[in-house]
């Protein structure tokens, strides 16, 4: 779930839809200035797929500290505090089913989805609240994902049609892409209120490395530069839910309160 903070409540945005929203930047992604990765259409699968696990977590919406509904937020732009308020174990077999879930129709995409799962929960994550146990939990669930992206990855490198697409420098590229999608799409979800570099820098087609910044101009307009879109602006509408009740007592409350949310759309629009 994705939390929007409002003066008389909360504006919810389920993790597939942003991911759909995520996957839809990706398809605009191409210019004369900006070339798209390769495999495209399985490249983008992973970026609008990478969150299909999520769907029953986000159906019954938890409360945390604060009675605050439990989710991803703007003071969590940047940072990744995946293990507060949690069970390690079961977050952990959401993110396993993140990649199961997608390797039944694509399984490079999978590879990505795993690349990115092993990313967050390690280069991105605060492992300092973790005891003994969950560490090792957390450890042998990162060997396994990357035993799955190998033994995914191998399917490839014997087939020769795919033309070396699992090659390290061309998956790094996609999973990188993957992120920056997945990072534009969260900030705008979220409104985030300042200029803040998408993930990693990507190539021009002159090949030269660059940052992409995405700076709010009103509430549903967000400037990006430099512009690596095929259009002169985009607009997009994500579902959501307006709840208008800042605080609950327990998830039976927040869940009902939910359930019974005023269905409407986010509006996002992005230009040069």
């Amino acid at each position: 779930m994705i939390r929007i903070a409002q003066s008389e409540g909360w504006i919810l945005v389920d993790h597939r839809d942003h991911a759909r929203l995520a996957g839809e930047i990706a398809r605009h992604w191409g210019n004369e200035a900006f070339s798209h990765p390769e495999p495209f259409a399985h490249i983008v699968t992973a970026v609008s797929r990478h969150d299909d696990a999520w769907a029953e977590r986000d159906a019954l919406p938890c409360v945390v500290v604060g009675g605050k509904p439990g989710g991803f937020s703007r003071e969590l732009v940047g940072t990744y505090s995946a293990f507060e308020h949690i069970d390690l174990a079961d977050y952990l077999r959401v993110r396993g089913r993140a990649t199961e879930t997608v390797a039944r129709d694509d399984p490079f995409a999978a590879i990505l989805v795993s690349m990115h799962t092993v990313n967050l929960l390690t280069e991105q994550a605060d492992l300092d609240g973790l005891g003994a146990k969950e560490r090792e939990l957390h450890g042998d669930f990162i060997r396994a994902q990357l035993r799955r992206q190998e033994e995914l990855a191998t399917t490839f490198r014997e087939d020769a049609q795919w033309n070396g697409a699992v090659d390290p420098p061309r998956l790094r590229r996609a999973f990188e892409f993957l992120q920056a999608c997945d990072s534009l799409s969260l900030i705008v979800c979220v409104r985030y209120p300042e200029r803040i570099a998408l993930r990693h820098r990507h190539p021009r087609t002159d090949g030269e490395l660059v940052e992409i910044h995405c700076e709010p101009v009103d509430e549903e307009t967000f400037q990006v530069a430099p512009w690596p879109f095929d259009a002169v602006e985009l607009n997009f509408r994500v579902p959501c839910r307006h709840i208008a009740q800042t605080t609950f007592g327990g998830d039976a409350e927040l869940r009902a309160a939910h359930a019974s949310a005023l269905l409407d759309d986010l509006r996002v629009r992005l230009v040069p």
